[in-house]
């Protein structure tokens, strides 16, 4: 055989090899970041739909619902464009575009349940997490456009005074606690922490919780005063018996 034809093929070969490895790698690259991205939506999905199950707990209004189930209508969607071949969700996009129409076209309106103020600190906290994760999500889905400004505005001002209601129906709370145990003392730094925190806000729920605490406050403050002068005027009438059973000087 010819050499020089020998290494022609021998060459071509190698170049098949090299060829069919990098079509390979690149199919490896696409289908790892078809993973990654599948990953990162179908975490959207779970997390979102862990925020929607706070409903129940926390008054989420109909709009926050349907921003929230927005998300994960949006999240199925570019999953069944990654995954076209997969069916499951294809028909959990369906299920989600039907709950979704429910919610916008037969809503009863106002919010899914009352506002219920926390019972103990670690309450407090988590609820707080929970509007925090709901400001961000709403916050992110306005910069997409899939949220208007004006429904933005609202809805965040409204998490805004949730966020405000939890740390200051908190602040009562442990004041109250407080004062039960005896400890004036900490419970008027709460009240203090509480009204500082009012002083920038005008809403009507910031207004009656200020005066509120403003009342709590002078009452401790009015308490604290009367237990000094009771202290003193008890410390006076010691020392008017004292006066009257001193011994006598004899002259």
């Amino acid at each position: 055989m010819n050499i020089a034809l020998l290494v022609g093929l021998i060459g071509l070969l190698f170049a098949l090899i090299i060829g069919y490895n990098i079509i390979v790698q690149y199919r490896g690259r696409i289908e790892s970041a078809k993973k990654q991205e599948t990953a990162k939506y179908n975490a959207i999905i779970e997390t979102t739909e862990e925020l929607i199950g706070n409903a129940h707990q926390f008054p989420f209004s109909k709009e926050l619902l349907l921003c929230l189930n927005q998300r994960i209508l949006d999240a199925l969607r570019a999953i069944s464009d990654l995954v076209p071949n997969n069916k499951s969700y294809e028909q959990r996009m369906i299920n989600m575009q039907s709950q979704f129409d429910q919610l916008q076209n037969n809503y009863a309106g106002g919010d899914s349940t009352s506002f219920k103020s926390p019972t103990n600190d670690q309450q407090a906290i988590n609820m707080l997490k929970l509007v925090k994760r709901l400001r961000e999500i709403l916050r992110a889905e306005h910069k997409k456009g899939r949220v208007n400004t004006q429904v933005f505005v609202t809805e965040n001002a409204r998490l805004e005074t949730f966020q405000i209601r939890i740390n200051i129906e908190n602040v009562i709370k442990r004041s109250k606690d407080a004062i039960s145990r005896g400890q004036s003392g900490t419970a008027k730094q709460l009240l203090k922490k509480g009204i500082d925190a009012l002083t920038v806000k005008n809403d009507s729920y910031s207004n009656k919780a200020r005066t509120h605490l403003e009342s709590m406050l002078d009452e401790l403050n009015n308490k604290s005063k009367k237990e000094r002068d009771d202290a003193i005027t008890e410390e006076e009438k010691d020392d008017e018996i004292d006066v009257l059973f001193q011994p006598k000087k004899k002259w």
